[in-house]
């Protein structure tokens, strides 16, 4: 095989990503980071009106962006997702398991079913998009991108005030969900691996911002800044490209440093 360039590594011209809880933040950043290098890209989150809002942005940037609203606490939903994603756009090449939910409450009073929202979402549906998308569209073709979201807060505690003890254990669960399918479905070609990133603003930290200061996070930061609405795309792109394609079953805290001086 003669060697490609870096611009033929990166390129994603002809694939097709699912992007969950693509419809803003975090999701939406990547889903750019897909298009941008050329994939196809199904976004997916709870509301149409989102969705639609997001599709509209991504196609305005050039970008063959199309749309499905799911729940992915509900596990007919998230197997709907697939088949409509599969319908209308052929084989997934990439899935980027990223929508979540947080919950703030002391872990004696958090509720059992604000544990369970998490839960469900964070880890088990990640679980369920994975096997659905492998078994359907990647083990046979023996080629597979599969990039999970998780967060500096699943490498271990977090300061005094934020209380997130379902959130925090979720994310620790998504980086050794990534481990352990990595190592079982690298046999299929099969790549999975974790982001996790640091303090993004984005509609889920805007009050956890707000009660602990962005100033104050940010010098916290050896970069002394949070992350922007560019950070992400250079991992995802690798781990989505043949750029990473000898790499699975790892993950990259995108943070500015901060989980090297908190001892993550």
């Amino acid at each position: 095989m003669s060697t490609r360039t870096v611009q033929q590594l990166f390129d994603l011209k002809g694939r097709t990503a699912l992007v969950t809880g693509g419809s803003r933040g975090l999701g939406l950043q990547m889903a750019h980071a897909l298009g941008e290098a050329g994939a196809r890209v199904m976004i997916s989150s709870r509301k149409a009106a989102d969705l639609e809002q997001a599709t509209a942005e991504l196609q305005a940037a050039g970008i063959d962006a199309r749309w499905v609203a799911a729940d992915g606490q509900d596990e007919q939903d998230c197997r709907r997702l697939v088949d409509e994603t599969l319908q209308r756009m052929g084989d997934i090449d990439i899935l980027v398991n990223n929508a979540g939910a947080a919950w703030g409450a002391p872990a004696e009073e958090h509720p059992l079913d604000a544990w369970d929202k998490v839960m469900n979402l964070n880890v088990r549906s990640y679980f369920i998009l994975s096997q659905e998308v492998a078994r359907r569209s990647m083990i046979a073709r023996k080629r597979g991108r599969i990039l999970n979201t998780a967060s500096i807060a699943g490498l271990g505690g977090n300061p005094p005030g934020m209380n997130t003890i379902a959130y925090n254990t979720s994310k620790g669960a998504v980086i050794n969900f990534t481990r352990a399918l990595a190592a079982e479905w690298g046999k299929y070609g099969i790549t999975v691996n974790a982001i996790c990133p640091g303090f993004f603003p984005s509609k889920m930290t805007v009050g956890t911002l707000k009660a602990m200061g962005e100033e104050k996070l940010a010098a916290h930061a050896p970069l002394r800044r949070l992350g922007d609405e560019e950070d992400l795309k250079g991992i995802t792109l690798l781990y989505a490209s043949d750029a990473g394609k000898h790499i699975t079953g790892q993950w990259l805290a995108v943070d500015g440093g901060v989980s090297i001086v908190t001892g993550g």
